[in-house]
């Protein structure tokens, strides 16, 4: 065999590692295409032409990222993650945004990092907050135009032409849709109107006999009865056992009023020199109700301060496995607490 034809055998068996790595190289680049395509690139799933999407706040890109991923909206969720945390960087920003078909994942994900192109303000007033909450809450809004929240309390209540001394329970809970840049001002009026229809509706339709002097108390117990339960189905059961307790001359002993009447000075923990220790909202102290609401109650407990059930439960307890058990008598009451106790017993 020659030595020309030795050299052209040697070239072309060097060359199969280079081609191999061209190939590999080129296959490594398509399924990245594919990949940032699968995530990035793709339409966001958008019903009709446009739609509203909606981001409250404290919503971060991780837990969108993840609903739409369950939802099997994207692909590829770990990188459109690691795209926001090196691209993108900010946070998602509270509010509405319109999204139109055809825009892409990675579109979507800058549209909601700027406030200022939102097309209106998403605010959530849950319900059992207090005002104190939803006055911070409206603060620390970007969306809001601020007119009134930074005025002293009495100053604001008179800006918002609202006929009582103490605004705690006159706003309604729920979730409000309003442009951006509203006032404050309109804000807390709206929510303000909303609760006084809400609670003129229930007054007018009342059951007959309730121990309230006016519906400023029974907006007060509808407060305490949204603290007590979480749980709709117990709402007109909650009210019973308060109002049967003012029938008959007994003490409310509800934790929420004393909670509230501590202020800043509670911290989580609820102690009996605290039960003992006197407050204007203090009804292990006190007779009959507190001076004001407590927290702004929903339409439901309104409802349900209106109409409380025909049992003769004066007493309830929680169960320790969710919602409370409900007794006429003290040892009936007495034998659900230790039942409570044997139950978190168990679980510890």
């Amino acid at each position: 065999m020659s030595s020309s034809k030795k050299k052209s055998k040697k070239k072309a068996t060097s060359a199969f590692p280079f081609k191999g790595f061209v190939v590999l190289f080129a296959g490594l680049v398509v399924l990245i295409v594919v990949i940032l395509w699968s995530s990035l690139f793709k339409a966001y799933p958008v019903e009709g032409q446009k739609q509203m999407l909606a981001i409250d706040d404290g919503d971060t890109y991780s837990g969108f990222i993840d609903r739409l991923a369950k939802e099997d909206k994207v692909s590829f969720p770990v990188v459109l993650k690691l795209y926001q945390k090196f691209i993108i960087h900010d946070s998602m920003k509270a509010g509405v945004y319109e999204v139109h078909q055809g825009m892409s994942v990675r579109e979507v994900m800058q549209l909601v990092s700027n406030a200022e192109n939102a097309q209106m303000n998403r605010i959530l007033v849950i319900e059992g907050t207090t005002f104190k909450q939803l006055i911070a809450q409206l603060k620390k809004d970007d969306l809001v135009t601020k007119e009134v929240l930074n005025l002293p309390q009495e100053q604001m209540l008179q800006a918002l032409g609202i006929p009582f001394s103490h605004p705690e329970g006159l706003f309604a809970p729920d979730t409000y849709f309003f442009a951006k840049g509203e006032t404050d001002k309109k804000i807390l009026t709206d929510l303000y109107k909303r609760q006084m229809k809400a609670l003129d509706k229930a007054w007018n339709n009342r059951a007959s006999g309730l121990p309230y002097k006016d519906k400023y108390e029974a907006l007060i117990m509808a407060s305490i009865v949204e603290k007590e339960t979480s749980l709709d189905s117990e709402l007109n059961q909650v009210s019973g056992v308060f109002i049967r307790r003012l029938e008959q001359g007994m003490r409310l002993q509800t934790d929420p009023t004393v909670i509230y009447g501590m202020g800043d000075r509670y911290t989580g923990n609820i102690t009996r020199t605290d039960l003992r220790t006197p407050t204007a909202y203090n009804t292990y102290t006190n007779n009959g109700l507190p001076p004001t609401p407590i927290a702004l109650p929903s339409q439901k407990a309104i409802e349900a301060a209106m109409h409380p059930d025909n049992s003769n439960n004066v007493y309830f307890v929680a169960t320790g496995n969710g919602g409370h058990k409900f007794t006429a008598s003290l040892d009936e009451h007495n034998r659900a607490v230790q039942e409570y106790l044997t139950v978190i017993r168990s679980k510890n």
